[in-house]
């Protein structure tokens, strides 16, 4: 039986390493797993024979390559592997792919198959996604959609779409405009916030665009293919960021202030996810917050019980007073004065 368990190991071991690039020497194979060139060939027959397709490079430096098959043959995991595809299969819920019953039914299937030493294991391992609270429900994407945007991503092939945004009754040309077909040239399918985005170059408009997933009606063929532009700031998440903050692409918040709080800057940093802090004494700190409008950032920064100092700009300043008033007006029972 140990010798069985032995062999098993090492072809696991093989396996694994025959995934990590496309071509091996034998005679590096043999060095990493510590076995002879003879054995190495033999375990190989081996895999051959349980459906992997596995072919060898002739000659002196020939070597061993793990191609594509038309079937799939039966998926060996060591541990860290067992667990890793447990969390991911049981987080899926959360990607608003429109995959929830394929991943469960795929860790069922999983599970099924695992010796009953990673069963446990995987069993001892509840995961419960839970997601921010938001004003409304994250939209489910087709999984098809995704995976036909994901391929004109990585073919770098033009996509033509239909796109149907909120647009409100009796909107505008230019937004009514937004429901005729877009040509655009795909560069990233990111995920923000529970939904799922395509960051592309609008052909048509001439600018950098995302567009919501779920909204996207994708039309076949695709297109030409076409050479990838150097996206605004080279990153995407940065990219991506500054777009939600409403701001040009330059990654800043439209409103950005500075204050000085009576609190220790690490009682502050907890509660800022965005915001630099900085320590000046035991309970005193600055703080540099941006928001989308002025008294968005006052009434950020005034959910912090300490006294505040503003640092500037005046506009921070003004929306204080703004707030002050609209609060003293709360605070008692006659009726706020009409502007």
């Amino acid at each position: 039986m140990g010798i069985v368990q032995k062999t098993s190991a090492r072809l696991l071991s093989l396996l694994s390493l025959l995934q990590t690039r496309r071509d091996w020497p034998g005679a590096l194979l043999a060095e990493r797993l510590d076995i002879s060139p003879r054995t190495v060939r033999r375990d190989v027959d081996r895999l051959r024979e349980l459906g992997y397709p596995i072919v060898a490079a002739k000659g002196p430096d020939g070597g061993y390559r793990l191609e594509a098959g038309t079937e799939l043959p039966p998926l060996l995991f060591d541990d860290e592997q067992a667990v890793a595809l447990a969390v991911a299969l049981q987080i899926a819920v959360t990607a608003g792919a429109g995959i929830e019953e394929a991943a469960a039914r795929a860790l069922n299937t999983v599970r099924q198959v695992m010796p009953a030493r990673l069963r446990h294991r995987i069993d001892t391992l509840q995961v419960t996604a839970v997601e921010r609270p938001v004003n409304r429900p994250n939209p489910q994407v087709d999984s098809g959609v995704l995976v036909a945007l994901s391929a004109a991503v990585h073919a770098r092939e033009a996509l033509r779409f239909d796109y149907t945004p909120e647009t409100p009754p009796g909107g505008t040309d230019d937004e009514r405009a937004e429901h005729l077909p877009r040509r655009v040239q795909p560069h990233h399918l990111v995920t923000w916030g529970g939904r799922w985005y395509l960051v592309a170059w609008d052909l048509d408009r001439e600018g950098w665009r995302t567009f919501r997933a779920d909204r996207i009606t994708p039309r076949t063929p695709t297109g030409p293919r076409f050479a990838p532009r150097e996206l605004p700031g080279g990153d995407v998440a940065a990219f991506v960021a500054g777009r939600f903050r409403g701001s040009d692409g330059s990654g800043d918040w439209p409103c950005r202030g500075e204050v000085i709080l009576d609190l220790p800057g690490a009682v502050v940093s907890r509660y800022t996810r965005e915001g630099v802090v900085e320590e000046l004494g035991p309970n005193r700190c600055r703080l540099v917050l941006g928001s989308w409008s002025w008294p968005g950032l006052a009434a950020a920064i005034g959910r912090f019980d300490a006294d505040i100092e503003v640092v500037g700009p005046a506009e921070l300043k003004d929306a204080f007073a703004h707030l002050a008033r609209r609060y003293a007006n709360a605070a008692t029972d006659a009726p706020p004065p009409i502007h």
